[in-house]
């Protein structure tokens, strides 16, 4: 008979510890099918991009543990040919009751990468556990990153935490973003804001270990009303965006930027100066998950052409 209890270091993948993540105590019961952590709740990712030879980035490194899945880098983007670009997928399906993930993702010295996700992702129901993420994402001098995942998607009853440390070289540039929905707007008349937690950090430090900033917000419906002023309001879909850049950089994107509230297509967004001068964050309210990356889009292209000269191609069709 299999006994989950003498398997539990079956994985070799890093550990995803969220111990000290106190509000997520009340979620500690293991689940009464697959166990926290089990071989195909454990996934891994290490990407690593550098520069061969000749001067073009590649994906130097990869090491995966299933679900998480990236095949190779593409090259489509026509305004920046050199620049790999690589999908995270994952075989499992939506996140369930008791998966532990962990993303490392480095780009050496000069070098350039565009990472997403080939799907949104989606937090299941949970009745035991949560779904935990922890992300590393280190860059070198004069390194270049976009990070543009799809839209979260938390169903009724889910609990989710995300970690992500940016460790970024003064001289790099990262675009790191987020876009959260209130839930499964249309599914069974609305599930918007009926998960029970989502609770999502980020970190921003030197390489040498110098901290620069610290963002966190815990979501959780049953104890605030998210539709207050100031939280989310009339609206329905979230976007953060964090850029660690040069000061000289982060002054022409901001320069560049104007925030606003759109009562006629139901958007607003705003931009401020992280601390330590170390970038910017960018936020995002909208109705739909599609105007909201259009804007999201729109920024991220003023950052590329700050930083390279060139805009963001558009978006593909089905995306």
């Amino acid at each position: 008979m299999f006994d989950p209890k003498i398997n539990r270091e079956y994985s070799d993948s890093p550990a995803v510890d969220f111990s000290k993540a106190r509000e997520m105590k009340p979620y500690l019961s293991e689940p009464k099918a697959m166990y926290v952590g089990c071989p195909g709740k454990h996934g891994f990712l290490d990407l690593g991009f550098e520069l061969d030879p000749d001067g073009k980035s590649i994906l130097r490194r990869l090491n995966r543990r299933a679900p998480l899945v990236v095949q190779q880098e593409l090259y489509f983007d026509e305004s920046m040919p050199d620049m790999p670009c690589v999908y995270i997928l994952s075989s499992g399906g939506p996140n369930v009751d008791g998966d532990r993930y962990r993303q490392d993702i480095s780009v050496g010295k000069g070098a350039k990468a565009w990472v997403s996700t080939g799907a949104a992702t989606k937090l299941a129901t949970m009745k035991y556990n949560y779904s935990g993420m922890v992300q590393n994402i280190t860059l070198g001098p004069d390194a270049y990153l976009e990070f543009l995942p799809e839209p979260v998607i938390p169903h009724a009853g889910t609990r989710f935490i995300c970690d992500t440390t940016l460790t970024v070289d003064p001289t790099a540039t990262v675009v790191y973003s987020e876009i959260y929905m209130g839930g499964r707007k249309y599914y069974n008349g609305g599930e918007l804001f009926k998960f029970d937690i989502l609770s999502v950090c980020s970190h921003g430090r030197r390489p040498g270990g110098e901290e620069l900033f610290r963002e966190k917000f815990i979501i959780s419906p049953d104890r605030a009303n998210l539709r207050d002023t100031g939280v989310m309001g009339g609206y329905d879909v979230f976007a953060n965006v964090i850029v660690m850049t040069p000061p000289d950089k982060m002054e022409q994107i901001y320069g560049r930027t104007t925030p606003f509230i759109d009562p006629a297509r139901r958007l607003a967004a705003g931009i401020t100066h992280l601390p330590n001068q170390a970038g910017l964050l960018f936020k995002v309210l909208g109705m739909e998950p599609g105007p909201v990356k259009e804007v999201v889009r729109e920024f991220c292209s003023a950052v590329r052409i700050a930083v390279k000269g060139v805009p963001l191609p558009k978006e593909f069709p089905w995306r």
